[in-house]
C-alpha cells in the first residue's frame, strides 16, 4: 500500500496569494512566503532572523504592534488596515490578520501574521471616485446619476427650482451646482436661511428697507434678492416660511417686482429663485400650511435628493472625499478608512445623511493619529458591545411575545410614523406603500387596539 508523498511545509507557505510570516517571542522572524517578499521587495533570506519592525516599518510599529496584541491578549485580529514603508520608500496599503501562535503542546511559541496588498483597491477607489464627482456632489448611485443627468438642462432653463431631501443630504450643494451652470453662473449666489429668522426681520432681510422704515432705520439697505440682481438667490427651508411673506413671494416670481419695507416705488426683480426644503409641501399644502398657488410657481423644475440610506453605494467615494478635505483642514494624512470601520459605516442608517457622515469622520479625525480610520477612532454609537446584557429589556421582551401578522405590520407602521414625525407622504415612502394604503392600516390597527 502506498501513501501520497509529504508536500514540504515552505511549498505551501509559498503557494499562498497573501504574505505570510512569523515570529518568536522575541520578535525575529522564523518563516517568510514568497507573496511576503513580493509585496514587501524584501527577499526571505534578508528578512529571516530580524526583527520584524526592521522590515516592515508599518503604521503599526510605533507601539501599536497589532501581532503584539494579539500575543498580549491572546486574541486574534482579522483584516485591520495598515500601510508599510518598501525599501524603495513606496507605501503600500495593506490589510492583516494576526493570531498567537503555538505548538503541539499548545505552548506560546510567536505569533503568525497575515498580509494582503490593497494597491489595486486604492488605485480602483481614485479611478472610480473621478468618475462619479459632478460639481462637488459626490455619488454614483441610481438616484444620483439621474439627477446629474437633468441638472444641466435644469441650471440652462432659467426655471424656478425646488429642491427637496432630508435635512443633511446637501441641498444646498445642488442648488450652488444649478447657479454654477447657469447662464448667471458669473453673478451672486445669495444664500437665505427662512426657518432661522422671524417674519419681520426676514422681511427686511429679503426686501431691505428705506431709511425711515422703522426705529432703528438711518439709512437705505438693500435687501437679499437686491444684492442677488444678475445671479441666484437660494431660500433654504422655504416651508418654515410665514404664510404673509408667503404672498409677497409669491408676488415677487409672478411680477419680477418687489417693494422695501417702508417704500411705494416697485423694484424690479432679476433673481432666479432656487427653493429648498426638508418639509414634504405637497402634505403643507393639503393641511392648508403653505399656499398652493406658490408651491405650482417653485415646483416648475424639482429635484428629489434620496436619502444616503437609500445610497450606501455612495459612502465611500463620499468618505475618501471628505478624508481628502480634513487632510487639508487638519494637516494630516489619513490613508482612508479600515476595511472594519467601512463596514460599520455601510450598516449605518444615518438620520443625519451626508452631514452626519462628514461630523462622524471629523470626530475620527480627532482620535486617528494617522494611516487608516478605524473601528476604535468612529463615535460611541459604532463601538462593539462588551455583552449581551447591554441590550435593551423591552426589546428582548419584544422577541419573546407571540404576535400575528396584523400585530407586526401595526408595530411596523407605529416605528415609521415615529420615525418620520408623523408625516404621512414619507412613512409612505419608507414603508412602499399608497396613501389609501396606509389608511387602511392605520384603520386596521386602531380597531385591533379596541
Amino acid at each position: 500500500m502506498s501513501f501520497p508523498t509529504e508536500i514540504p511545509c515552505h511549498a505551501v507557505m509559498d503557494s499562498i496569494a497573501d504574505g505570510v510570516f512569523t515570529v518568536d517571542l522575541d520578535w525575529n522572524i522564523t518563516s517568510f512566503n514568497q507573496a511576503a517578499e513580493d509585496i514587501t521587495g524584501v527577499p526571505a533570506q534578508e528578512a529571516l532572523g530580524r526583527k520584524c519592525w526592521e522590515v516592515f516599518h508599518s503604521s503599526l510599529c510605533d507601539g501599536q504592534c497589532a501581532l503584539g496584541q494579539c500575543l498580549d491578549e491572546d486574541t486574534r485580529l482579522v483584516n485591520k488596515s495598515i500601510f508599510i514603508i518598501r525599501p524603495d520608500g513606496a507605501r503600500t496599503p495593506i490589510s492583516i490578520s494576526a493570531a498567537p501562535l503555538r505548538d503541539e503542546q499548545g505552548k506560546l511559541i510567536g505569533g503568525v501574521e497575515t498580509f494582503r496588498d490593497l494597491s489595486d483597491i486604492a488605485l480602483l477607489r481614485k479611478e472610480v471616485e473621478g468618475h462619479y464627482v459632478f460639481e462637488d456632489i459626490v455619488g454614483k448611485s441610481a438616484g444620483l446619476t439621474k439627477l446629474f443627468a437633468i441638472l444641466p438642462q435644469i441650471a440652462a432653463s432659467e426655471a424656478t427650482s425646488l429642491v427637496s431631501g432630508e435635512s443633511g443630504v446637501g441641498k444646498e450643494l445642488f442648488a450652488r451646482a444649478i447657479h454654477n451652470l447657469s447662464p448667471r453662473k458669473d453673478g451672486p449666489f445669495i444664500a437665505v436661511n427662512c426657518g432661522a429668522l422671524p417674519e419681520t426681520l426676514l422681511e427686511s432681510e429679503l426686501f431691505g428697507y428705506k431709511a425711515g422704515a422703522f426705529t432703528d432705520a438711518k439709512k437705505d439697505k438693500p435687501g437679499r434678492f437686491q444684492l442677488a440682481s444678475g445671479g441666484s438667490i437660494f431660500l433654504d427651508e422655504i416651508g418654515d416660511m410665514a404664510p404673509g411673506l408667503q404672498v409677497k413671494l409669491l408676488r415677487v416670481l409672478q411680477e419680477k417686482t418687489f417693494e422695501p419695507l417702508g417704500s411705494v416705488t416697485p423694484v424690479q426683480s432679476d433673481v432666479r429663485v432656487i427653493a429648498a426644503t426638508n418639509r414634504d409641501l405637497d402634505e403643507l399644502v393639503a393641511q392648508g400650511g403653505f399656499r398652493q398657488d406658490l408651491f405650482y410657481r417653485l415646483n416648475v423644475a424639482r429635484m428629489n435628493i434620496p436619502p444616503l440610506r437609500n445610497r450606501p453605494e455612495d459612502i465611500p467615494l463620499l468618505a475618501d472625499h471628505f478624508i481628502r478635505r480634513l487632510n487639508l483642514l487638519k494637516d494630516k494624512s489619513i490613508q482612508g478608512l479600515s476595511e472594519d470601520a467601512l463596514g460599520l459605516l455601510m450598516r449605518h442608517p444615518f438620520p443625519g445623511n451626508v452631514r452626519e457622515l462628514e461630523n462622524i469622520l471629523e470626530f475620527a479625525f480627532i482620535l486617528c493619529p494617522g494611516d487608516f480610520i478605524q473601528v476604535e477612532h468612529l463615535p460611541e454609537n459604532f463601538q462593539p458591545r462588551q455583552d449581551h446584557e447591554s441590550a435593551s429589556k423591552d426589546a428582548i421582551s419584544l422577541f419573546q411575545t407571540p404576535m400575528t401578522m396584523d400585530q407586526v405590520k401595526c408595530l411596523a407602521l407605529e416605528a415609521a410614523l415615529y420615525r418620520n414625525h408623523g408625516k404621512v407622504m414619507a412613512t409612505c415612502r419608507e414603508l412602499g406603500v399608497s396613501k389609501d394604503t396606509l389608511r387602511r392600516m392605520r384603520k386596521r390597527c386602531a380597531e385591533l387596539g379596541e
